[in-house]
């Protein structure tokens, strides 16, 4: 099996993550936006993280990249990139030697991202002059080459970003996530603001980039359909929690977990006669989530047991998988008592 430069094999993985927590500080107490999250992501992967409005998608992406709001209250848990434990590095060696040029974000609102009077060549070229000290001719020609990769004429570099559109200052943002050759991105509603067919050419060129250069990529998303498109894995988010992750063929065709069962029975289908289904209630306060299932209120299939602290994170196939059928999901993990062997199953 062929190693990377970090000493990763190819098809292990890239990035794992242990318990990572995000609490914010409010007036009425900690806001528990990200609440214990394990998972891995492999080298040459891409993971759609999926999940309703105020889930904590976007406050992983912050967890991950420490952009650490003023009203931080806590912030937990371990992540390994490669073979190195970054969440021990100082805030000095992190910025410098795992933001932009290992790990690198594309945020929601792109216009917001971009500083309005700097033109935009050299917004793309600044982590290169900034973090590896090239001189600005040489950083100015590697930003020219991301630039036609992701599909943007070379005389944008000379424009500022109010005279692009929203789909170029989109792709302006992904050229300056790449600049630097990252092994991963995480991508936080790329697609959000923009028109279908933007849309889709966005994400062509994510798929294009994913297999010619082996970029691995994290996208944040609430949008089902368009996570489709670039999706190798699901993970689904639910109140600050994971409640399942699986290959996105079984996520899209056979989800384990009530949430996802009815999240993809709320997706219209264009083949299908059936009406998408509305999800009834809302999700919990993070202030103060349910010591049980935080799906529990809003879930046809509650029972007793429910109401347990801590629900278990266990295989998705139940007790056959855990015997060793199914190892081709050995990484479905569901959290949910229904599919508990024995009501046990690890923690987490």
């Amino acid at each position: 099996m062929a190693t990377t430069t970090t000493g990763v094999a190819a098809g292990e993985a890239l990035l794992r993550v242990e318990a990572l927590a995000l609490h914010y500080r409010t007036r009425q107490g900690a806001v528990r936006a990200v609440d214990g999250l394990t998972f891995d992501v492999k080298r040459g992967e891409a993971l759609v993280v999926l999940g309703e409005s105020g889930c904590g998608k976007s406050s992983l992406a912050r967890a991950l990249m420490r952009l650490h709001p003023r009203n931080l209250a806590h912030h937990g848990g371990r992540v390994w990139l490669g073979e190195t434990l970054i969440s021990e590095l100082s805030d000095e060696r992190f910025r410098r030697e795992v933001q932009w040029s290992r790990l690198a974000l594309v945020m929601q609102a792109s216009m917001n991202a971009l500083n309005p009077v700097v033109k935009v060549g050299e917004q793309v070229a600044e982590p290169l002059r900034e973090l590896k000290r090239w001189p600005r001719r040489r950083a100015l020609e590697r930003a020219a080459e991301v630039f036609q990769r992701v599909g943007l004429p070379l005389d944008f570099m000379a424009r500022y970003p109010f005279e692009l559109s929203g789909g170029m200052r989109q792709r302006a943002v992904l050229a300056m996530a790449l600049v630097a050759e990252p092994e991963l991105v995480i991508l936080d509603e790329p697609t959000s603001a923009l028109d279908v067919l933007t849309q889709a050419a966005i994400m062509n060129v994510l798929k294009e980039i994913k297999r010619d250069q082996g970029t691995s990529f994290i996208l944040i998303t609430h949008d089902v359909a368009t996570s489709s498109e670039l999706a190798d894995r699901v993970a689904l988010m639910y109140a600050g929690e994971l409640v399942e992750t699986c290959s996105a063929e079984r996520f899209f065709t056979a989800p384990a977990h009530p949430y996802s069962r009815m999240l993809m029975e709320s997706v219209p289908r264009l083949h299908e006669r059936r009406r998408p289904r509305a999800i009834a209630g809302q999700p919990p306060s993070l202030l103060d989530p349910p010591g049980g299932c935080r799906f529990a209120a809003r879930c046809p299939a509650r029972f007793a047991r429910c109401a347990e602290p801590s629900p278990a994170f266990v295989p998705g196939g139940g007790a056959r998988e855990a015997a060793g059928e199914g190892a081709s999901e050995s990484r479905h993990r569901v959290r949910c008592w229904l599919h508990a062997p024995s009501g046990g199953g690890e923690h987490g």
